[in-house]
């Protein structure tokens, strides 16, 4: 699954670059200019992190978009702001932001940020994954199928745990075996494959585990 990224900004040179750079890592971005319509994009949307400007024209600010958003959410949030000021960014913080920057900036800054804040809360909250029926719990090391337990080998679920946490990536066969198998495992990557097959064979066509052609496989 795409991260997907809202980003609220008015100046447009700036929305545009981090747009720029946020696709360059494959995320979907949505930009808007100020906080009334941000707002209504970010429950419209249902995106995973937003970038947001303190000092947004209108009627709604960066600080009171978010005190908006943290009523009923706690959606991960960077602030931007001009404003080299303490008040500002403890007041931010204390509203529930997860970060922040002062422009200027460095785009790739900003990328490494919300990488971090993403991989935080991927790692806080999520150990179980659904695919219908079909439901891996990472915690407890098990699959149930329709809620009886599949039995999978160790190395199965260490790979299907792996596609787990990197749901809507192709990875290619040498970084399954990396991430699987371990860096210092020497062995021919045709191992992912058989694997693979013995996945597809136990839990069927509710794990949706694609073959990408000359790359490797996703799990979407």
């Amino acid at each position: 699954m795409r991260n997907r990224i809202v980003v609220v900004e008015d100046e447009p040179d700036i929305a545009d670059l981090l747009a720029l750079y946020f696709g360059k890592e494959g995320w979907i971005v949505h930009v808007c200019h100020d906080g009334r319509s941000g707002l209504e994009t970010v429950r419209a949307r249902q995106p995973d992190l937003v970038v947001l400007d303190i000092g947004l024209p209108g009627d709604l600010s960066g600080l009171e978009v978010c005190r908006e958003l943290r009523a009923t959410s706690d959606l991960p949030v960077l602030f931007l702001t001009a404003r080299d000021d303490e008040i500002d960014r403890i007041l931010g913080l204390e509203l529930g932001a997860d970060d922040y920057v002062t422009k200027p900036f460095s785009p790739r800054e900003v990328v490494a940020r919300v990488k971090a804040i993403l991989r935080r809360g991927r790692i806080q909250a999520v150990s179980t994954y659904s695919f219908g029926n079909l439901v891996v719990d990472l915690d407890r090391q098990e699959v149930t199928l329709d809620s009886q337990v599949v039995g999978l080998a160790t190395q199965e679920f260490r790979l299907l745990r792996y596609l787990c946490e990197n749901r809507g990536k192709v990875l290619s066969r040498q970084q399954l075996l990396d991430g699987a198998w371990g860096e210092d495992w020497y062995g021919d990557a045709r191992t992912v494959d058989v694997h693979v097959r013995q996945l597809r064979m136990k839990l069927g066509e509710l794990l949706p585990l694609l073959t990408v052609r000359g790359v490797g496989y996703r799990l979407d």
